[in-house]
């Protein structure tokens, strides 16, 4: 009986809220702008009352041209609508009252600009950080001393995003960041992501949109989040496009080169680009290990390696696609892109072990070299269909992305005792290790409009993914080559994924809006290790169904103050080589170790955040959970000075967190744009049969400055801090860069030159240690940091202004391939 009072009393609960906010008046206006028989995306529409020179509202069409707009009471009210390449449109005055709470402008279309674009170049100056209810955006070109870097660089300094030591990304503090390309996931392991993103020039990229609780329609994968890299595409009729040219000096130099362009014509569209990087760099690694007796804890020995890597990495970057609009509501496409990237690493290593008094008792000195090549090649086919005039729409893609690789690796170590004597033969391993990746899906979505500004989506999408590592290692034996079975690996993998959404968004009363969605994926995965002569074939099959519910709550306070209120569960699959169960040689003494029970890691995200000034300033509050997380652990042998490095689910991560960003307009000529993030991560399970539990509050901090200095003099000053952090097992002291940027426009604004000096007091140098059970050790690390860019930019355009549909991207599966060494 209380059961049913209770449901009840929820039901009238629910039915009168809904009455209540039916009885509000909601005065607005709506719209659909166009241009030339198309939609215009992106026009920024304001609201002025009737004598009002200050707009108290404004809003951008979506990318169907539709716009909405809700005035705070009765009266006379005015718009006026701009965009990129048009004129300027103000309305006549219009009335809304009680009887007519409602006004539609039913024919609202721009004019092109008249000017000839291939004589005068229009450039607007975007805020670096744009605030969205779902999501935050990077404007890359909006930052100085963005020109000349690469995209992880500028990663590194976007608001809640770290980079460690290694190139993993993190965002406000947790690992398992999905990094996708317009809409499509890389689908690379950790260190491969980081070094395809060290090869992509920022100059390709226009935006960085950072979700930390993507909705249902984006797949589950993702623990942190999605970071999205939208690359630069144009709207002009005509043949336009950009080149850039850079040449930045740290300790070696480093060159990158690109051309953007785009032409379209009547009913076709074809747009491309390429890049050319070029880069030589540094790293150098000291490291320090305590070997201790596992049950009495009494020091046996102490090892320290000093190594240097020198490399050189030449990148080619690449992409073609044609767009056609058969009509106003029937749009194909197709897609092609690949990259070519060539690596060589020479690597030298000086190993000293002591024993437990100090006393030196042997050295290894070790020389590696490592050359390797990455190439990829993908096509991408897309479909849109708008069904009807109320907007109803399905898309389609279809995608293949193909990875191949060769590695050859040359290890050789020689070994001396004390005294300088030999301590034995030199050791020789050679190694030839490529590797073969397949992946296909495909994808289908539908979005239905309803009554009172409401949607509805739905989806379905299939992934087939296959892996082939074969490595193959041969010792150098009495100036002959021997075979080295226990060494080699060859580890097949396979990998199916299904999965369908359902999405609802909608506003239930003027000042509450709601959407939740749900989300069925399937994983149905096999691996192979195949045998050979010393090593039995062996292998594993697992299947799992799991659904992921999301949440968003928002409610208007003010026209410029509002709450959102977002939920979502997500996961984290493992990298595919990370289930390889072969074991790698870094070097003589360390090896990574892949294992192929690793489990997907689930998380539960909850975020409360506040904007106010209109979306200007942000506060958030969040908490996280995450089962089984997959961390990085450390394992040692005392007895062989040995250290393995692999993978495992070690604990349950508990993240508390608050953080705040902000835009603030100083003077006309200078503008602030701050982020800070303050959050607790406390891990807690077993490592290596020992339970740890540790707890580490850590303070990030983003800024940047910029200045308008005239005559078309920009500057920027922007710099990154990081206190102290965990990371799974190992801490990270604190550590942070400075940055300084300089900018003139040319050539009648044609042309841009820029100067910039990354990390300028050469204070980005990771330090850390990791201590639990058996395992005793301190790391320092300097890297090729401080860099000089210098870089010119020109932008041609013969054409007018259009509003072509902007491109999209499918699949999720791209973020797990590991490609090429770090």
């Amino acid at each position: 009986m209380k059961k049913i009072q209770s449901f009840i009393l929820l039901f009238v609960l629910l039915f009168s809220s809904q009455v209540i906010g039916q009885q509000q008046i909601s005065f607005q206006i709506k719209g659909v702008i166009s241009a030339i028989g198309s939609p215009v995306a992106g026009a920024q529409i304001k609201l002025y009352e009737a004598s009002d020179t200050i707009s108290i509202k404004r809003t951008l069409s979506n990318e169907k041209g539709f716009f909405g707009l809700e005035a705070p009471k009765q009266g006379k009210y005015r718009v006026v609508v701009e965009a990129f390449g048009m004129e300027k449109f103000e309305s006549s005055l219009f009335e809304l009252t009680v009887e007519n709470p409602s006004f539609q402008f039913t024919n609202l279309e721009l004019i092109p600009l008249k000017k000839d674009l291939g004589n005068v170049t229009v450039t607007s100056k975007k805020p670096l950080v744009e605030q969205k209810i779902d999501r935050t955006i990077v404007n890359v070109e909006a930052a100085v001393t963005n020109a000349g870097n690469n995209v992880l660089e500028v990663l590194e300094k976007s608001p809640g995003i770290t980079v460690d030591r290694d190139g993993n990304i993190s965002l406000k503090g947790k690992s398992g960041v999905i990094v996708m390309v317009d809409g499509k996931p890389t689908q690379l392991g950790a260190a491969d992501l980081a070094n395809l993103l060290r090869n992509m020039n920022a100059s390709q990229v226009d935006q960085i949109e950072i979700m930390t609780n993507p909705p249902a329609k984006y797949d589950a994968a993702g623990n942190a989040g999605i970071i999205n890299l939208k690359t630069k595409k144009t709207k002009m009729t005509g043949f336009n496009g950009s080149i850039t040219a850079g040449y930045a000096q740290g300790v070696y130099p480093k060159a990158n080169q690109s051309v953007v362009a785009n032409y379209r014509v009547g009913k076709f569209n074809v747009f491309g680009n390429y890049s050319y990087n070029y880069r030589e760099r540094f790293q150098e690694l000291n490291l320090e290990r305590n070997f201790i007796h596992s049950t009495t804890k009494e020091l046996l020995s102490t090892f320290g390696q000093e190594t240097r890597m020198q490399d050189q990495r030449h990148s080619h970057n690449g992409r073609i696609g044609l767009d056609y609009f058969a009509n106003k509501k029937t749009t194909w496409g197709i897609l092609l892109s690949g990259f070519d990237n060539r690596a060589s690493m020479d690597v030298f290593s000086g190993t000293s072990i002591k024993d437990k008094f100090g006393a030196l008792q042997r050295t290894t000195i070790s020389n590696t070299e490592v050359r390797d090549r990455w190439k990829n090649g993908s096509v991408n086919v897309n479909f849109r269909r708008v069904l009807d005039s109320t907007g109803k729409e399905i898309t389609a893609d279809v995608d293949y992305i193909g990875y191949r690789s060769t590695n050859r690796t040359a290890l050789a170590n020689q070994f001396y005792f004390a005294n300088g004597s030999s301590a034995g033969p030199d050791d020789l391993l050679l190694g030839d290790m490529p590797t073969l990746i397949d992946i296909y899906t495909a994808k289908v979505d539908y979005v239905q409009p309803l009554k009172k500004g409401a949607k509805f989506e739905a989806g379905a999408k299939f992934s087939w993914v296959e892996t082939d590592n074969n490595a193959k290692f041969d010792s150098v034996l009495n100036n002959g080559i021997v075979p080295d079975y226990n060494r080699s690996n060859h580890f097949i993998y396979r990998e199916a994924i299904q999965a369908a959404y359902v999405n609802y968004s909608g506003q239930f009363s003027p000042k509450w809006s709601m959407q939740v969605g749900l989300r069925l994926e399937r994983t149905d995965a096999k691996g192979d290790q195949l045998g050979n002569a010393q090593r039995p074939a062996s292998g594993f099959d697992t299947s799992y169904a799991q659904l992921f519910p999301t949440a968003y709550l928002s409610y208007k306070i003010s026209d410029k103050q509002s709450l959102v209120l977002n939920y979502g569960r997500r996961l984290k699959r493992p990298d595919y080589q990370d289930l390889n169960p072969f074991v790698y040689f870094l070097d003589r003494y360390t090896y990574q170790q892949g294992n192929p029970g690793l489990r997907p890691q689930f998380s539960h995200n909850i975020e409360l955040s506040h904007m106010i000034l209109g979306g200007a300033i942000t506060s958030t509050l969040n908490y996280s959970k995450v089962n089984n997380i997959i961390q990085q652990v450390i394992e040692q042998n005392a007895a062989t000075n040995e250290t393995f490095i692999k993978q495992a689910n070690i604990a349950e991560l508990d993240q508390i967190g608050i953080a705040v960003s902000g835009q603030i307009p100083v003077t006309k000529w200078m503008n602030l744009s701050l982020y800070t993030n303050y959050y607790q991560n406390r891990f807690r399970g077993f490592v290596n049969q020992t339970f740890i539990d540790f707890t580490q509050p850590t303070l990030v901090f983003n800024g940047s400055s910029s200045f308008k200095f005239g005559k078309g003099w920009t500057g920027e000053v922007s710099g990154f801090y990081r206190s102290a952090a965990v990371e799974g097992v190992i801490f990270i002291q604190s550590l942070g860069a400075m940055n300084l940027g300089l900018a003139k426009s040319v050539l009648k604004s044609k042309g841009t030159v820029r100067l910039s000096v990354r990390d300028v007091f050469w204070t980005q140098l990771p330090n850390g240690s990791a201590k639990y059970d058996d395992v005793d050790i301190r790391f320092r690390q300097r890297s090729d940091s401080r860099v000089l860019n210098v870089s010119f930019t020109y932008r041609f355009s013969k054409g007018k202004a259009s509003s072509g549909p902007s491109r999209r991207k499918s699949n999720e599966e791209a973020d797990r391939v590991k490609i090429g060494g770090n």
